[in-house]
C-alpha cells in the first residue's frame, strides 16, 4: 500500500479505509490512479499550487510533465526555448512546495508534483508536452521524445501507437521496466487497433510486473485478456496447479504456432534479449516452477511428456525431476548436472535459477549459492525486481544446507519484504518456511512454530507442497535437535504420506537422514531401513559427498557396536569433502554419544567438545545443550575450549589441538590419520585449519605456539 501511494502514510492513512474487503484481503488490486488513492491528499495540494500565480503554475506544470512517469530531464532546455521566465519559481519556494535547482526543480514530495501536475488544463499538459518533445532530440533521448509525442496528441493515432510501441520494447530490452510500461499503455491508449492495443496492453503487464508493480500489471494483463501472463501471476500470487495448467496450455498453443509466432503479441516476461519472452521453452521453465511449488509428480510427468510430444526443450529441472520421480536416478543426475553446469555470469535469470535448483537437487551446494546470487544479479541488472525475489527463496536454501543460518535468515527477511511489496504472496509464503527451518537450527521455538503455521496455512490453500513440506521438515526439525524423537518421527512419518499440494517427495527425500535418526531413537527402524536404501542409492548416484556422509551416518544409526564407529569414520570423512558444516557438527555429536557409549571416553569427550564448538559458532543453542548433556555424562566439563583463554590453542577444537600437538611431535599426516582412523586427506583438512585459526604457515610456527602455550 505504501508504495501504491509513493511511500506517503497520510496518503496510506486516507486510502485504507476505502479499500473494499477484498483489496485488504489481498485478493483484489490496489487502486492506481492519484485520485483514487487519496483524493483528499490530493486537493489539499491542488489547493495550494492554484494559489500561487499562473506564471508559477505554468513552470511548475512543465517540471512535473517532465518529471513522471518517464524522466527526460529537458526542463532547463524547454525553459530556454520558449524563453520563459524562471523567476516566478520563487513564488513556490516561499511556499515551501517545489524549488529550482540547477538541474530543474525539485519537489516537496510526490503528490505535490502530481497535484502541480493535474492543475493544469488538457490543453496545457498537451502544449508543454510537445514543447519538451521540441527539445529532445539526442541519440538517447528517443523514448522520451516520443513519451511526449505521445502525451501531446489530441486522440488515437496508429503512427504514434507504432512509435511509442517501438520504444517500449527497447526501453524494456535495456532493463528500464517501468519506462518501458508507460510507453506501451500510452500506445495503448492510443492504438485504433485493438490486436495491437491488446498486444501492448500485455507488454505494458509484464514491464509493471517484472518492475514489482504486481497492482498495476494484474490490471492490464486483466484488460490485456492474455493468459500466458495471468499464468505467471497466478505462480506467484494464486494457485499453483492453475498455474501450471495455463503455463503448460500456452506453450503448447505456441509450439504449435495457434498464437501467432512468437513475437511480442502476448504472455511471458519481459527479459533483455527481447521485449517479451513468452516462446515456448520459457513457459516452459515457468511451468516448470509451478511443478516444483506444488510437488504434484503427474503434473511434472505430464509436462515432460508434453514438451518431447510437441517438440519444446524442456528445462533440464523438469525433465531432471521426471526422471527423479519415476527412479531412474542415472538419467536424473545427467540431466540434473546439464542444467547445474548452466551458471556462468552474466546470464538468463530464469536459466541461472533453474542451474541453481538443479545443484541444490545434486547436493552441489557452492554451485547452488553461486548460480542463485548470479541470478539475482543478472535480475537486478535486467530490471526483472520480481525475478530477484525468486532467486533469492532458493538462495535460502544453499545458506541453510552450508550452516550459515544468520545470514541465510538475514536474506530471506530482506526477500520476505520485498516479495510482500511487490505482490509475490507464493513467494513470501516459500520465504516463511525457510525462516521456519533457520529458526529451528537456532532452536528459536517460537519463531519457528509461527512461521511454520503462517507458511502451511497459506501453503495449503494454494495447492504449494514444496513450502507445505518444508514448513513440516522445520518443526521435525526442531523437535529431532530438542530431543522430542517420538513427535519428529511422527511428522517425518506424515511427510511422506502428504500428496501433491500439502507435501513433496524432494523434501521427503532430503528429509531422511533425520528421519533414520527419529526413528532410531524411537525403536522403529523398518520403514528408515527402506526410506534409507533409496537415500543411499541417490547418494551413489550423484556422488555429493554431503549426500554420502550422511548416508553413512544412517547406515552408522541403524548399526551396532564397532560397525557404528567405522560408519561414523566414513560419514566424518565424507563431510571433510563436503560444505554441510552444520550437518558435520551433528554427525559428531551422534559419534560422540555412540563412543561415550562403548566407553571409549577420550574420542567421544574430543568429538562431542569439537561439536560442541561447532554449534556455538552456529547459533545453535538446543544441539550445544545436547553436546553438554553429553559431556556431563562423561564427566568431562561441558566447555568448548580445550586449552587456557589466554593461550593461542584456545581458538582450536579438541580434535584441531589433538592433530596439531601430534604434528608438533613430528608425526606425517599419514601417521596421524592411521592413528586416529581417518583418511590423511581429512588430517590435511584440519591442519588447514590449524594454522588459519593460529594464523601460521609452517610446522616450526606450530611447535613453537604450543611449545608457548605449555609453558603457560
Amino acid at each position: 500500500m505504501l508504495r501504491a501511494v509513493y511511500g506517503d502514510p497520510r496518503a496510506a492513512a486516507e486510502l485504507l479505509p476505502r479499500l473494499t474487503e477484498r483489496q485488504a484481503a489481498g485478493l483484489d488490486p490496489l487502486p492506481t490512479e492519484p485520485a483514487e488513492l487519496a483524493p483528499a491528499l490530493l486537493r489539499a495540494h491542488r489547493a495550494e499550487i492554484q494559489s500561487l500565480p499562473d506564471d508559477t503554475r505554468l513552470l511548475l506544470l512543465l517540471a512535473a510533465a517532465d518529471q513522471h512517469p518517464v524522466p527526460t530531464h529537458a526542463f532547463p532546455r524547454a525553459v530556454t526555448a520558449a524563453r520563459l521566465d524562471t523567476r516566478p519559481l520563487e513564488a513556490a519556494e516561499a511556499a515551501g512546495i517545489a524549488q529550482a535547482t540547477a538541474d530543474g526543480v525539485l519537489f516537496r514530495d510526490a503528490w505535490t508534483r502530481i497535484a502541480a501536475y493535474e492543475t493544469g488544463s488538457p490543453a496545457a499538459r498537451r502544449d508543454v508536452h510537445r514543447l519538451l518533445a521540441g527539445v529532445l532530440r539526442g541519440d538517447g533521448e528517443t523514448a522520451g521524445r516520443s513519451w511526449h509525442r505521445g502525451a501531446g496528441a489530441l486522440g488515437p493515432s496508429g503512427r504514434l501507437a507504432t512509435e511509442l510501441g517501438a520504444a517500449a520494447e527497447r526501453a524494456c530490452a535495456a532493463g528500464r521496466r517501468t519506462t518501458a510500461r508507460a510507453l506501451a499503455e500510452r500506445a495503448a491508449a492510443l492504438s485504433p487497433d485493438p490486436h495491437a492495443q491488446s498486444r501492448l496492453l500485455a507488454l505494458a503487464a509484464a514491464c509493471a510486473w517484472q518492475s514489482g508493480d504486481a497492482d498495476r500489471a494484474r490490471r492490464l494483463a486483466a484488460a490485456a485478456q492474455e493468459e500466458t501472463l495471468t499464468g505467471v501471476l497466478a505462480l506467484r500470487a494464486g494457485n499453483a496447479s492453475e498455474a501450471f495448467d495455463a503455463l503448460l496450455g500456452a506453450a503448447v498453443r505456441r509450439a504449435a504456432g495457434e498464437s501467432g509466432g512468437e513475437d511480442a503479441e502476448a504472455g511471458g516476461e519481459p527479459s533483455a534479449a527481447g521485449p517479451v519472452r513468452s516462446v515456448p521453452a520459457q513457459l516452459l521453465a515457468h511451468a516448470t516452477e509451478a511443478v516444483i511449488h506444488t510437488g504434484d509428480l503427474r503434473r511434472c510427468r505430464e509436462a515432460a511428456q508434453t514438451a518431447e510430444r510437441v517438440g519444446i526443450a524442456a528445462p533440464g529441472t523438469l525433465a531432471g525431476l521426471a526422471a527423479a520421480f519415476d527412479g531412474r536416478y542415472e538419467d536424473a543426475r545427467d540431466l540434473l548436472m546439464a542444467a547445474a553446469g548452466r551458471c556462468g555470469p552474466g546470464g538468463d535469470p530464469t536459466v541461472l535459477m533453474h542451474a541453481g535448483i538443479a545443484a541444490l537437487l545434486l547436493g552441489d551446494h557452492t554451485r547452488a549459492a553461486t548460480a542463485t546470487l548470479r541470478a539475482a544479479d543478472s535480475a537486478r541488472t535486467r530490471g526483472e525486481t520480481a525475478t530477484v525475489v525468486q532467486a533469492m527463496e532458493f538462495r535460502a536454501y544453499a545458506e541453510f544446507w552450508t550452516g550459515r543460518s544468520r545470514v541465510g535468515e538475514a536474506a530471506a527477511r530482506d526477500a520476505l519484504g520485498q516479495a510482500y511489496a511487490t505482490g509475490q504472496d507464493n513467494g513470501a509464503c516459500h520465504l516463511r518456511a525457510a525462516l521456519a527451518m533457520f529458526a529451528a537450527v537456532t532452536g528459536d521455538t517460537d519463531a519457528c512454530r509461527e512461521h511454520a503455521a503462517a507458511a502451511r496455512s497459506y501453503a495449503l490453500a494454494r495447492g504449494l507442497g514444496l513450502p507445505a513440506a518444508l514448513a513440516q521438515w522445520a518443526l521435525a526439525h526442531l523437535d529431532l535437535s530438542s530431543g522430542r524423537y517420538a513427535a519428529a518421527a511422527a511428522r517425518l512419518r506424515a511427510l511422506a504420506a502428504f500428496g501433491p499440494g500439502h507435501g513433496h517427495r524432494a523434501i521427503r527425500h532430503l528429509a531422511t537422514p533425520h528421519y533414520v535418526e527419529a526413528a532410531v531413537r524411537t525403536g522403529d527402524t523398518r520403514v528408515a531401513r527402506a526410506a534409507h536404501a533409496d537415500y543411499h542409492r541417490w547418494a551413489t548416484t550423484v556422488l555429493s559427498p554431503d549426500d554420502l556422509a550422511l548416508s553413512a551416518r544412517c547406515r552408522a544409526l541403524l548399526a551396532t557396536g564397532g560397525e557404528a564407529v567405522d560408519h561414523y569414520r566414513d560419514a566424518l570423512d565424507l563431510h571433510s569433502r563436503g560444505t554441510r558444516d552444520f550437518e558435520r557438527a551433528r554427525t559428531e555429536l551422534l559419534f560422540g554419544s555412540a563412543l561415550r557409549r562403548l566407553r571409549r571416553r577420550t574420542e567421544a569427550r574430543d568429538r562431542l567438545h569439537s561439536a560442541l564448538e561447532a554449534f556455538d559458532a552456529f547459533g545453535a543453542p538446543h544441539l550445544a545443550a545436547q553436546a553438554r548433556t553429553e559431556l556431563r555424562a562423561l564427566g568431562a566439563p561441558a566447555s568448548s575450549a580445550q586449552a587456557a583463554p589466554d593461550t593461542p590453542t584456545a581458538r582450536l577444537t579438541a580434535q584441531q589441538l589433538l592433530i596439531a600437538r601430534m604434528a608438533a611431535d613430528g608425526a606425517t599426516n599419514r601417521e596421524i590419520a592411521v592413528r586416529l582412523a581417518l583418511s590423511p586427506r581429512t588430517i590435511d583438512h584440519h591442519l588447514r585449519g590449524v594454522f588459519t585459526r593460529l594464523g601460521i604457515r609452517s610446522r616450526i610456527d606450530l611447535v613453537r605456539l604450543l611449545a608457548e602455550g605449555d609453558e603457560t
